[in-house]
């Protein structure tokens, strides 16, 4: 997209078994992610955990501070263990925090759990997404990031189907138990599997020094594209994941059984599961900046819907789905743009980068969400997310101009080190 034209040819064969693999791995972690949301009124009801509304908050927030950790290091820790032995460690993790959280006994022991599975859901999301990514060509970018992230909505809808029957039945726990089980399961898998070390995309990365990656990213106008994409990604993540956490408890607050609230909270994921392949096709032949500025609208109009609109069935779908696309699209093309903006040997940073900083707003999003429902019910948690949204509105119209403007030049690999060192 904005890479010197010599790049472009080295990007032309795709490794699908890979794709598909990084695709499942980003379902379980989405369900590990998502199935707090389904659970919050059942934890709200256990006096063995005594939590309240901001506590909860809080936690559902806390699991992405440790995302923020595993992706910033992901990347590195990649560059000399491989991206193999990543996923396999980071998968690990996010097992080990599913069986703790559901053998919780208490708010703290509940804290800490969650916090490890964002460490361990943070290092493979932002390694599978690298993956997926270096082993597809340049022409479907977007679509293959979309394939891979959609398996983040994906796992929250598996989460939303499993949770209507065994929440009332089994109570909060065993939905923990399903989640690292699945996750045991693609281990194997991915220990099994050959990740591709040779691609052109991980051998131009292997030429370029730390050092002279982080110039690049963070230096001259490099650093402007990243103060952008790290708003873009808090803002909407803010609003995006904060849903994730609270729909359901937001539905129940006007008025709607729980087992409603769990459909909408389904109407929500799936959405964004359809929403996104929709804009990533778009997206390869429309720009994904372009397309993120589409999305990141239909999540402000989602909000303002549910806030001056009637509360009603037909009025909530929509709304919500409004939201749920524009909430995951939005996310996937900040990526995709964050990913080719950037020279090849930068990509895997720039991903951990916007990764992270996405991981930022969802951590915000659920604590803000906490406090906006305590005070205001369901109108203060649409008020505050419509806030938002609409700063992420801007933020993606910014990206936009920068990919405009960056598509008429490109990024030199910076002098600061001999250009013959081997990277570190």
């Amino acid at each position: 997209m904005h890479l010197t034209p010599s790049q472009h040819p080295a990007e032309t064969r795709s490794h699908p078994a890979v794709i598909a693999l990084c695709m499942i791995i980003t379902v379980i972690e989405g369900f590990n992610l998502i199935v707090f949301g389904s659970v919050v009124p059942l934890l709200l009801e256990d006096a063995s955990l005594g939590v309240t509304d901001e506590q909860t908050g809080f936690i559902g927030g806390l699991v992405y501070i440790g995302a923020i950790l595993g992706a910033l290091l992901a990347p590195v820790v990649a560059e000399r263990a491989g991206r193999k032995r990543v996923l396999i460690l980071a998968i690990g993790l996010f097992a080990l925090g599913a069986v703790l959280t559901g053998a919780s006994v208490s708010a703290s022991m509940l804290a800490v759990a969650r916090f490890l599975t964002g460490f361990g859901v943070g290092g493979a999301l932002t390694t599978a997404m690298t993956v997926a990514r270096n082993s597809a060509s340049a022409r479907r970018a977007s679509i293959v990031v979309t394939i891979t992230m959609a398996g983040i909505p994906l796992g929250g809808v598996v989460a939303s189907l499993l949770a209507i029957p065994i929440l009332p039945a089994f109570g909060w726990r065993p939905m923990f138990f399903v989640g690292a089980g699945t996750a045991l399961a693609i281990l194997a898998a991915v220990v099994a599997m050959a990740v591709p070390a040779d691609t052109p995309q991980e051998v131009a990365g292997r030429e370029w020094t730390g050092r002279q990656k982080l110039v690049t990213l963070f230096g001259g106008r490099g650093a402007v594209v990243a103060l952008v994409v790290a708003v873009c990604a808090i803002a909407n993540m803010v609003a995006w994941q904060g849903l994730n956490v609270w729909a359901t408890q937001s539905m129940v607050s006007l008025g709607y059984s729980l087992s409603a609230a769990l459909l909408l909270s389904f109407t929500l994921t799936g959405a964004a599961v359809l929403g996104s392949f929709a804009s990533g096709w778009a997206a390869d032949r429309h720009g994904s900046a372009r397309l993120a500025v589409v999305t990141s609208a239909c999540t402000l109009l989602g909000m303002a819907g549910m806030l001056v609109l009637p509360v009603s069935v037909p009025v909530t779908v929509v709304c919500v789905a409004l939201m749920g696309i524009g909430g995951h699209s939005t996310m996937n093309l900040v990526h995709t743009t964050a990913a080719d903006i950037y020279p090849l040997p930068v990509r895997a940073a720039a991903l951990g980068w916007s990764n992270g900083t996405s991981f930022v707003g969802a951590f915000l999003g659920p604590t803000l969400g906490g406090a906006a429902i305590a005070s205001g019910g369901a109108h203060g948690l649409f008020t505050a997310y419509g806030v938002a949204a609409a700063v992420c509105l801007v933020a993606v119209f910014s990206l936009f101009v920068a990919d405009r403007a960056s598509s008429h030049t490109t990024f030199r690999r910076p002098a600061t080190e001999p250009a013959t060192e081997p990277a570190t």
